[in-house]
């Protein structure tokens, strides 16, 4: 066969696709089939445990038998990819007889297509073929990938729903500090935006990557209130959106936690203008577990509770039932509460939570600047103020702040 092939899109969907085979290399290439809208049959004795659930779930109708002939008839594309020779062949001489296109995963050159090694960005489905080198089509789709993530590649624009004339905002959740833990997507839509309006807490290092041509308004230099500031940031978005820009409120961790995410959304809709969002990693979890610290644990906690501590127990704006949480046996994470940590661990305490019970405060997690500071719920106002610990920094209050020890004391038996 020749290594010249003619690379083309399959509209695929409602049409019968058939996959001889349910191992690995069915379990790679079902998802995609089934994003594209095929209906697909597997035929196969056996399959592997995501294959099935695939199956239960309804996504695929898989056939608990051998291979016959004749399972291809009023299919419009097929997949050999069992572990027999023999049935492969079977399979493809059966697709040349039907007039099938049919790869063939154990010899690729032996079947009438091959699949490309494929990526999506941006609305771009990317696929790549090397005459049969399936590492070099795949190392160079890799490059395409980080290109064009990366901007170094134009992709153009998605203009989507946008009205002539008018841009869009976009909140992006930023991650805990660490700029290798934002979203892909949200590196992407940074790489394309016009204006990055970035809170204090988003990772610093993604505002220097850049292109010149972009403006950034950094948002924690606004001189006023917070609440002048918040309806500061919300005209500053409104009014770059209205000039036609592409906006990217860039935010730590996820907009939607904590961030007044939503507030932005609301005074975009207000305006008319188009807005979207894309979730981030929290840091009331990620910054907990880079500290070695599980919010949930088998047999340890089964529930956890994020708080916002930025009002003490007994404010009057104060939303939080505290006798409830208190009564709970799990995990509290607190979020902006450094400055408060004494009274609210004095309130859990009055409501049942033992002095000794473990807290992990853990500052500016994920960044080079990471600490933690591990107490009990008694102590811990005193070890905060004793250790020079400052915002940003989460606490976390629970069974699962001590399970680090455990972890020390088994890698101390295995030394």
């Amino acid at each position: 066969m020749s290594d010249a092939h003619y690379l083309v899109g399959l509209d695929l969907r409602g049409r019968r696709v058939v996959v001889v085979g349910a191992g690995s290399v069915a379990q790679r290439r079902l998802p995609r089939l089934l994003r594209a809208g095929a209906d697909v049959d597997v035929i196969a004795p056996e399959a592997t445990p995501a294959v099935e659930g695939m199956a239960a779930a309804g996504e695929i109708r898989w056939h608990r038998r051998r291979y016959a002939d004749g399972d291809l008839r009023h299919a419009w594309y097929a997949i050999a990819c069992t572990d027999d020779t023999r049935v492969n062949e079977a399979v493809s001489a059966e697709a040349e007889r039907e007039r099938v296109f049919c790869v063939r995963a154990d010899a690729g050159p032996d079947g009438s297509a091959v699949t490309p090694a494929t990526g999506e960005f941006d609305g771009l489905l990317i696929g790549v073929l090397a005459g049969g080198r399936p590492l070099r089509s795949a190392a160079v789709r890799d490059g395409l990938l980080e290109a064009l993530r990366e901007g170094t590649v134009p992709a153009g624009r998605q203009p989507g729903a946008r009205r002539p004339g008018m841009g869009e905002v976009i909140l992006v959740g930023g991650g805990p500090g660490d700029p290798e833990l934002i979203t892909v997507a949200g590196r992407r839509l940074l790489a394309n935006a016009d204006v990055v309006v970035a809170d204090r807490l988003a990772p610093r290092e993604l505002l220097d990557e850049l292109p010149p041509r972009v403006e950034v308004v950094d948002a924690a230099k606004i001189p006023y209130g917070r609440a002048a500031a918040q309806d500061f940031i919300n005209a500053t978005l409104v009014e770059h959106a209205k000039a036609g820009k592409t906006v990217v409120r860039l935010k730590g961790g996820d907009p939607y936690v904590f961030g007044r995410g939503y507030e932005e959304v609301l005074a975009c809709a207000s305006a008319g203008v188009p807005v979207s969002v894309v979730p981030g990693v929290t840091s009331a979890f990620a910054v907990p577990a880079l500290a070695d610290v599980p919010v949930t644990h088998r047999g340890v906690a089964h529930e956890v509770v994020v708080v916002s501590g930025h009002v003490g127990p007994d404010h009057p704006s104060s939303l939080v039932d505290w006798r409830a949480l208190a009564a709970l046996r799990g995990t509290i994470v607190l979020l902006m509460a450094v400055e408060r940590a004494g009274q609210f661990a004095d309130v859990l305490m009055a409501g049942g939570r033992a002095p000794d019970t473990p807290v992990a405060v853990v500052q500016e997690g994920s960044t080079a600047r990471q600490r933690v500071l591990r107490t009990t719920l008694g102590s811990v106002a005193d070890e905060i103020a004793a250790e020079g610990i400052r915002p940003p920094a989460v606490i976390v209050i629970g069974p699962v702040a001590g399970l680090y020890a455990e972890r020390e004391g088994a890698v101390g038996e295995r030394s």
